[in-house]
């Protein structure tokens, strides 16, 4: 995937869609404190194994944070994620991730729930749900890339490469992708 960035710069935000920065003002043990926080939707977040290539499938895609704390970053390899910003059940999103981004039709009963934690916790805490499901090539029902104007590249990592991927800092990931690579080994 060719990724050339330009014309790259930053403005106040209006109007937010997807994070609402607030300051938080409260008193711990007796003394005024406050902080600068976000307000954003919880997400959900997929470990997929692809049973017949032995390998995860992840997305990389451009993250424009990631980019702006760190410019040699271009790309960061992701499970395959979506918000919660719907009223369905989380299980439900997931399929639709599957679907949208990797192109798998995933039966709803065969998304097995891994755990929840709390991402980005000192800045706007949302809480990820994560789940693992198997896949193979009878379940793929189109090329993936996500909706709209979503630009996700599929990369099928082998699962004897995991370990050597998890410590590349050449590449941006989340602690969320590498738990879930710990999950399954320990678990599969």
């Amino acid at each position: 995937m060719n990724n050339k960035i330009e014309n790259f710069k930053t403005e106040p935000l209006h109007e937010p869609e997807y994070v609402h920065p607030v300051k938080i003002k409260y008193t711990q043990n007796g003394k005024d404190k406050t902080w600068e926080a976000v307000r954003n939707f919880d997400s959900v977040a997929v470990l997929l194994y692809h049973e017949e290539k032995e390998s995860f499938v992840l997305v990389k895609q451009f993250r424009p944070a990631v980019y702006l704390n760190d410019e040699s970053k271009k790309f960061t390899y992701e499970l395959c994620a979506g918000l919660v910003d719907k009223d369905t059940t989380l299980v439900q999103i997931a399929k639709e991730e599957i679907d949208e981004e990797c192109g798998f039709d995933v039966p709803v009963e065969s998304i097995e729930k891994i755990t929840s934690f709390y991402t980005n916790v000192g800045v706007s805490g949302g809480c990820q749900h994560l789940y693992y499901a198997k896949i193979n090539d009878s379940m793929k029902i189109h090329e993936g890339g996500g909706i709209q104007d979503e630009q996700i590249e599929l990369m099928y990592l082998p699962l004897n490469e995991y370990k050597e991927f998890i410590y590349d800092e050449s590449k941006a990931k989340t602690p969320g992708l590498m738990f879930a690579f710990m999950w399954f080994m320990e678990n599969q």
